[in-house]
């Protein structure tokens, strides 16, 4: 029997979920458009829940950004899927 992953919380899949779309310019570029935040609110934001959120949903909103973040974190998708649905219990 396989010993289960320990859950990624909403804090630590921030950090890298930030951390990689630092690396992936066009994305983060997107994500700051579709919020609305500029780069000083973005930094300003950083370590925030809003943030935290606002980065999780983005990521589960777009597949391939969840697939390649996944795979670039070693993490299997359910694992960030259960977080979200925890903070979203009505889907």
């Amino acid at each position: 029997m396989a010993l289960k992953a320990p859950q990624p919380t909403l804090k630590e899949l921030a950090e890298l979920i930030l951390h990689h779309l630092a690396q992936n310019p066009e994305q983060l570029a997107d994500f700051m458009g579709q919020t609305g935040l500029s780069p000083d609110a973005l930094r300003g934001s950083v370590g925030s829940s809003s943030l935290a959120r606002g980065l999780l949903d983005y990521l589960v909103h777009n597949e391939s950004l969840l697939l390649a973040f996944c795979a670039g974190n070693a993490l299997q998708p359910d694992a960030v899927m259960r977080v979200w649905a925890k903070l979203n219990p009505d889907g």
